[in-house]
């Protein structure tokens, strides 16, 4: 009876050939596990979310979000404004070309014909952007008026005044536009050649210092943006306090922490970002008012330019890196703290 069972048993024991290899298996499962697919739309949720929060728990508190963005908002507006300030100071100035043009006072022999050549061969020389002659008569005409002296003019027995040939040239550089005089002073019928550039180097060594001035205030008002940012940021962290020891305790990890209140300073950058921009556009048009009605008793259309775009996007991009960088600090600096007890 044994003989004849035993084929049943091993039939039984015996795997048959058609099943799979049990390390085989094993192999495939473990082989199982979150595709890249997942992993990324894990991430997106968890930054979304933690977006969201940040948002509802600024909405909780309007007033106080509003005014701390406020104050961020006026500390960027104050270096932005002032740096703006002095781009408009440098277009009211003029041309630097312009301004640091070179008088060539012709000999009082020289024809128009003469004048009106120089001015030819001056406009090939290298350096030179323009060449404008200016006859005796035109002086002289132009002298008059500006001295309101015509009548006495008329008695003198000939005209005193030279030609003038006004140069203007390609830079403002110092060295080069004295090697400039210097040819120009060498040219034919030329008997002197003037170059005044005493008040440029007053005005660049003006606006070099306020450059100066608004890049130290630029610092200043970044440090006390992020201790602001900081101290926002860890009032938000005590409240939440119990919560993060108990999300700590049960396994959170220290980045999953910090998600939230990063995009709360970002948050709180962004709106800093907008106010500001909208308080140097209002400023500027507020004071523009102003400044045409100044311009205009001068004669001149001159008028306050607004804030670039570029300049306001960039406004914008600072802000939220200041917002973000800050908190950053804030937590980076309590994390250790909240370690559960």
């Amino acid at each position: 009876m044994s003989a004849t069972r035993s084929p049943k048993v091993s039939e039984r024991v015996a795997p048959k050939a058609s099943d799979p290899a049990p390390q085989k298996k094993k192999k495939h499962d473990d082989d199982d596990g979150p595709s890249v697919g997942a992993l990324f739309n894990a991430w997106v949720e968890a930054h979304r979310s933690s977006l969201l929060d940040s948002l509802r728990r600024l909405g909780k508190q309007p007033i106080g979000s509003f005014f701390t963005c406020l104050v961020m908002a006026i500390a960027l507006s104050l270096p932005m404004g002032l740096s703006l300030l002095l781009s408009n100071v440098e277009r009211l100035g003029g041309s630097w070309q312009r301004a640091a043009q070179i008088s060539l006072y012709l000999q009082l022999e020289a024809s128009p014909g003469e004048g009106e050549g120089l001015v030819r061969q001056i406009k090939e020389m290298p350096g030179v952007a323009d060449a404008e002659y200016i006859s005796r008569d035109e002086a002289l005409n132009e002298f008059q008026k500006q001295s309101g002296l015509g009548e006495a003019l008329k008695e003198l027995p000939e005209n005193p005044l030279p030609g003038v040939v006004l140069v203007t040239p390609l830079e403002v550089d110092k060295a080069a536009l004295e090697a400039l005089r210097t040819r120009l002073a060498e040219l034919p019928k030329v008997q002197q050649a003037q170059l005044d550039l005493v008040w440029v180097e007053r005005l660049a060594a003006i606006l070099k210092l306020g450059d100066r001035f608004v890049f130290g205030l630029t610092v200043l008002l970044v440090a006390a943006l992020l201790l602001v940012i900081g101290n926002t940021i860890r009032l938000h962290i005590e409240n939440r306090r119990t919560e993060i020891e108990v999300i700590k305790l049960v396994g959170g990890t220290d980045s999953y922490v910090r998600r939230p209140f990063l995009y709360m300073g970002a948050l709180y950058g962004l709106g800093a970002g907008v106010l500001s921009w909208g308080v140097l556009a209002f400023g500027l048009d507020w004071l523009n008012e102003a400044v045409v009605r100044l311009a205009g008793l001068y004669g001149s259309n001159f008028a306050l330019a607004g804030v670039p775009v570029s300049d306001g996007l960039s406004l914008l991009l600072g802000a939220v890196l200041l917002g973000y960088i800050g908190a950053w600090i804030a937590v980076a600096r309590h994390l250790r703290e909240l370690a559960p007890r």
